[in-house]
């Protein structure tokens, strides 16, 4: 079904020569809207890209690979320093060498830029960019929460043929939206070397948040370690790179759990440690492509209200974010006004977004924390009235330790003597259409909804954290209607083989798409049977998380966090056409947690 639509529909027009006014490289695809389609073999399509491919050489940038921008001391955005916008924009992707805490390693720059460069549309227009790709391997671009026509998606194999060595693409939609988004590609590991940056897109009417600066914050990972091979080890090996890991020593003197329920933990062949795959062994942590050493710096000046758009654009990494000092009044999630909420940290999963204002009073300067959720390090960034300045930088805290909730299991119903081996029998009548195996190590007994805790490590720190149940849409719903149907979809793995998928499926077995109709209203439920969360993105959408709050002004979402023995419920109405559905840790994507929602008319009728 999917298949059928991706032919019937996907390219309007596919050809070589002249868009939108100018000539791009030879051997480039150019994909236009509102043209008629072409019958076109879908074997042939994915692979005419390739066979399209160009002569040009990629060459590597070298040195001065930070925007504008993101550079320590730089204005601000309000300034548009390199900053793209426009009716039509042209963006050029190559592989460079991008130093890091003053350590040059391989990464991936757009317009010879690490992150990228801001694209700053606004709402209602209709915008062209062309993308060239000067590697000598297939890219592609994603435009993170932009609702786009499916065709203008970026995603390679789902969406469109991905972008060939030495061609361009063109992508051209218009903008129906406003607010902090992210672009990055979604080809292979290529995100992780750099490939991402954000878009901030202006209102058309008058914006709601009152500030008088703002900065974007782009939060990421980076290892020099090539992304095919992080993967490797982690299949060889699921707790790699975990060096936190309980000891004697630690069971000597107090620390983590008792010798008895070490041992229980144990005979599940579980590892309570084990809260991110990939952790500060492997990572540095930047914020806006700085390393900690590094260390970004916003100006700002005393009693201003400072604007943070907060964008998390890691591979592989949840952070806890906070500026001790200063109080975060969150008014926006994933580019979505919220009505104001004030706390002291939030967490902040991989692809999602939230503008923050602050105002710091005093003339001094206050550090921005990005902590990793496992403690193994954090970036660390600079608030300041001027250049130079530094404030102090807190330690790290003690890393979390998994719990029975995080399996699922209700704590207050269980003791660990008893706890041995019952997860996976009590579970399998909450899921009859799961079958234990090698993609299903596990399926929790007693799921909960956990959008009322803060997230992993920070339930007891001491202040207000951000929750779910915090966030209510500013402005109405768009679509009030109750759900007609339900759907439940576990979210299940296999943490010692590193294997994931959604109901025990992995993409590569190509399991049938979800299937949905045009414009009906679907209750959707996210169980997760692993005890790792997953950031899970339904690309072209947005839904409404059933959190509490009242009909009609749940937060809008696309990208929501399911934590581990947790479940999510969300409300959505389909738009027609093939469209990725995945987890946002790149490493659980790739090892298997995609799937394919297909959305049809009614009469079945192809787009």
């Amino acid at each position: 079904m999917c298949q059928a639509l991706f032919i019937g529909a996907l390219v309007k027009n596919v050809r070589v020569g002249a868009a939108f006014g100018r000539i791009p490289p030879v051997g480039s695809v150019v994909l236009r809207q509102g043209e008629d389609m072409s019958k076109v073999d879908r074997r042939w399509l994915l692979r005419a890209g390739a066979m399209l491919g160009g002569g040009m050489m990629g060459g590597g940038a070298a040195g001065g690979l930070l925007p504008a921008w993101a550079q320590s001391g730089a204005p601000g955005p309000l300034a548009d320093l390199n900053s793209l916008s426009g009716e039509t924009i042209s963006l050029t992707l190559d592989r460079a060498r991008w130093p890091v805490d003053g350590r040059p390693g391989p990464a991936i720059a757009v317009n010879g830029t690490v992150p990228g460069p801001i694209l700053r549309l606004k709402e209602g227009q209709t915008v062209r960019l062309l993308v060239e790709n000067r590697m000598a391997e297939e890219a592609s671009v994603h435009w993170h929460g932009l609702l786009a026509p499916f065709q203008m998606d970026g995603v390679p194999g789902v969406t469109f043929p991905g972008i060939a060595p030495h061609s361009t693409f063109a992508y051209e939609f218009k903008v129906q939206q406003n607010g902090t988004y992210w672009y990055h590609s979604h080809s292979a590991f290529q995100e992780q070397a750099g490939l991402y940056g954000p878009i901030v897109i202006e209102p058309k009417d008058a914006d709601p948040v009152v500030y008088d600066r703002e900065h974007v914050v782009v939060l990421s990972d980076y290892s020099d370690l090539p992304g095919r091979r992080i993967l490797e080890k982690l299949k060889q090996e699921g707790g790699v790179f975990n060096y936190q890991r309980q000891t004697v020593a630690g069971l000597l003197a107090g620390r983590g759990q008792t010798l008895r329920e070490r041992m229980a933990w144990a005979r599940m062949l579980m590892d309570p440690t084990d809260i991110s795959d990939v952790t500060g062994a492997a990572y540095t942590f930047l914020i806006n492509g700085h390393g900690p050493k590094d260390n970004w710096t916003g100006l700002f000046k005393p009693g201003e209200r400072v604007r943070l758009r907060f964008i998390n654009a890691g591979a592989q990494t949840i952070f806890n974010v906070r500026i001790p000092g200063l109080k975060l009044r969150v008014v926006a999630a994933d580019g979505q006004n919220v009505r104001p909420v004030e706390v002291d940290e939030f967490q902040i999963g991989n692809a999602e977004t939230y503008d923050v204002v602050v105002q710091p009073e005093e003339d001094r300067a206050f550090t921005l924390v990005a902590e990793a959720v496992d403690r193994s390090g954090m970036g660390r960034a600079t608030l300041a009235p001027r250049p130079g300045m530094t404030a102090p930088v807190p330690p790290l805290r003690p890393r979390p330790i998994d719990t029975m909730k995080d399996m699922g299991m209700d704590m207050s119903a269980m003791h660990m003597g008893g706890m041995g081996g019952m997860g996976m029998a009590a579970g399998s009548a909450n899921a009859p259409q799961l079958a234990l195996g090698p993609g299903v190590q596990m399926i929790a007994p007693m799921p909960q909804d956990r959008t009322g805790e803060p997230g992993q490590g920070l339930e007891s720190v001491g202040h207000r954290v951000l929750t779910y149940r915090d966030l209510m849409a500013l402005e109405p719903n768009p679509d009030p209607r109750p759900p007609t149907r339900a759907v439940e979809i576990r979210l299940t793995g296999n943490m010692e083989r590193f294997m994931w998928g959604f109901d025990g499926r992995k993409f590569s077995d190509g399991p049938p798409p979800y299937t949905f109709r045009v414009g009906e209203r679907v209750r959707v439920t996210l169980v997760n049977d692993t005890m790792m969360t997953h950031p899970i993105h339904l690309h072209g959408h947005f839904f409404e998380v059933d959190q509490g709050a009242p009909p009609g002004h749940r937060p809008r979402k696309h990208t929501v966090n399911v934590p581990p023995g947790g479940k999510v419920s969300w409300d959505f109405t389909p738009v027609e056409g093939d469209w990725a559905f995945h987890c946002h840790m790149l490493y659980h994507m790739e090892a298997g947690m995609m799937q394919v929602v297909a959305v049809r008319r009614p009469d079945g009728a192809a787009a």
